[in-house]
């Protein structure tokens, strides 16, 4: 039977699932299931990490139950392969990959601890997936600034939408980043504003805020009241439909939800998402002469194939030869 476990109050852990240990781990004894839970509250910060490995480990561990294998030290390449063949009947190859990515990790962290001799995952591959352009959905120039025009700004909600997304399109940033700012990331420097961007793994990124954006920023803030509030979040929730903000900063899903009202109410088929404009800014930019060395450091991306990833100027190009085709 599962076992609960003791989380200490040092307010500091995030919740980890519904802090159940699966039950082939509580059999492997407490140590096993200590090991376990650190796994994902010492190990990982990142949470939006910790909840989809601590997902796919449950999952997995689960999936060997169910073939009748008790002892974690029973798990074997074979096991792990059998597995994997069977999330590719269901799942795309990437979510495969990341599963397979999440399983090594765990089994590492339980050889150090000593839960078990070895890793059964080390040696099982992956599918193969070769990813040359990215499936983000992208809106061109015209409509990305349709989209800014269309949104009522005669309210400080419409205010706070149009600067967020100004922030995405401008800075290039992950929705995270961008709802993690506080008041005192934007700032003065010299004769401009500038906005520090909280990216992923504790990394800071600053970028000089676009005149557009600027612009945005400062109608939203003037509005909302909170230019002296330097370490209140930028971007907060609004109380109900109010149309005034609380001291919450906005979570992803209310960032989605708004965009995908303010793309309705723009009258944009496109179904986009929070990674849109980040691939909408990353093309206009290259498209205008930018380069891809500069894109590669404004979206503070580790590789410049990532950020080949985002370059959507081929889409374009495509179009007009299948017009070539003229019947």
């Amino acid at each position: 039977m599962s076992q609960e476990i003791e989380v200490y109050d040092v307010g500091t852990l995030v919740s980890v699932g519904d802090g159940v240990i699966p039950p082939i781990v509580a059999a492997a004894g407490a140590h096993a299931s200590t090991r376990f839970y650190e796994f994902f509250t010492a190990n990982i910060r990142n949470p939006n990490t910790r909840r989809a490995y601590f997902r796919t480990a449950t999952e997995f561990l689960t999936w060997s139950e169910a073939q009748g294998i008790s002892d974690l030290r029973r798990i074997s390449p074979v096991v792990v392969a059998a597995y994997i063949e069977f999330l590719q009947a269901e799942r795309s190859k990437p979510t495969v990959k990341q599963a397979l990515a999440a399983i090594r990790m765990l089994f590492d962290w339980l050889v150090m601890g000593q839960v078990v001799p070895s890793n059964p995952a080390t040696s099982v591959r992956g599918p193969k997936h070769v990813i040359k352009k990215g499936k983000t959905p992208v809106l061109s120039a015209v409509e990305a600034r349709q989209l800014l025009d269309s949104t009522d700004t005669s309210h400080v909600v419409g205010l706070r939408d149009r600067a967020l997304i100004g922030m995405m399109t401008y800075t290039f940033a992950r929705v995270g980043a961008v709802v993690a700012v506080r008041m005192e990331d934007y700032y003065p420097q010299g004769k401009r504003w500038w906005v520090r961007l909280h990216e992923k793994g504790g990394k800071f990124h600053e970028m000089p805020a676009h005149h557009n954006l600027e612009e945005y920023l400062d109608a939203y803030i003037k509005e909302a009241g909170i230019r002296e509030d330097r370490k209140g979040f930028l971007f907060r929730t609004a109380k109900g439909r109010t149309r005034q903000l609380t001291d919450l900063a906005m979570r992803q899903a209310d960032v989605f939800r708004m965009i995908r009202r303010r793309a309705r109410d723009a009258g944009i088929a496109t179904p986009i998402n929070c990674h849109t404009f980040r691939a909408t800014g990353i093309t206009t930019y290259l498209k205008n002469g930018g380069t891809l060395e500069k894109a590669q450091m404004m979206a503070a991306h580790e590789s410049p194939r990532t950020t080949r990833l985002y370059d959507r100027r081929g889409d374009e190009i495509s179009l007009d030869e299948v017009e070539r085709i003229a019947i």
